[in-house]
Formats: structure tokens, sequence, C-alpha cells
């Protein structure tokens, strides 16, 4: 399992005066997604600093297609870039609920420090728990 699907409901703390998701919340969104990702594969972030491996953002993207509104729920799928190897990227989609509405795609990256902010290759805790997840259900 690569990817992960949550849903969000848009709140009215999310929206500006006109009842529009205001454009810094897709970045809390995509948190949400990749906090979610992690957790269904049985590491919560949590768990990762506790083994002294702390996953900064270094790069965020967001394309914002059609706004969310107040009310609207979201689906927010975070899906693993197998093709990045010396950190992380994380790449989202948020769609309404039924799927029929694309509201925003991007990406974040992510480097591996340890507890003393200096950039670590990953550790092997995290790649097995990447390549398990790129392995058929039955192997």
């Amino acid at each position: 399992m690569l990817s992960h699907r949550t849903t969000y409901r848009v709140i009215y703390g999310d929206t500006d005066t006109m009842g529009i998701a205001y454009y810094a919340n897709y970045l809390r969104w995509f948190e949400i997604g990749r906090t979610e990702l992690l957790r269904a594969w049985g590491l919560a972030y949590r768990e990762i600093e506790a083994r002294g491996v702390l996953l900064p953002v270094s790069e965020a993207f967001c394309k914002y297609m059609t706004p969310a509104k107040y009310d609207d729920v979201l689906t927010i799928e975070a899906a693993l870039d197998p093709e990045i190897k010396a950190g992380l990227k994380i790449d989202y989609r948020i769609t309404s609920a039924d799927g029929q509405t694309v509201h925003a795609v991007g990406h974040t990256r992510h480097a591996f420090l340890n507890t003393e902010g200096r950039v670590i290759r990953p550790p092997q805790f995290m790649r097995d728990l990447i390549r398990r997840q790129g392995d058929p259900p039955d192997a």
C-alpha cells in the first residue's frame, strides 16, 4: 500500500469571508494525509521521532484547481513516490468525496535528520517499512 486515503470536512475556521478554504490550509491537509499514510503503515510520526529521526519538510508544492468550500467533504490521497531514495517524497491529491472534483494536487519532500539536525541516510527501519508497502498483499 503505497497510498492511503482519508477524509476531512472543511470547517468554518478553514475558510475566508467568502466561505472558500484559505490556501495555506491545503498544506495542513497534506500533513493530515501524510500522517495518516504513515499511521496506516503502522508507524506514527511520534514513533519515528522516538527513534531519533526527524522528517522536516524541505520542499512543498501545491497546484490549486477548484476551491474547496465550507462543509465540503474532501478525500485526501497521499502516496509515496518510490523513486526517491535519499529522503521521502509524498504526492497528494485532494478531491471531493465523490471523486468528481479535483481541488488540489501537490507534493512534499522530506529529509531524514538526526536529533542534532544533521542530515542522515534513511534509517533501516524506514527502508524496511517502505519496502513492505510495495510488496504484494500476500507476500
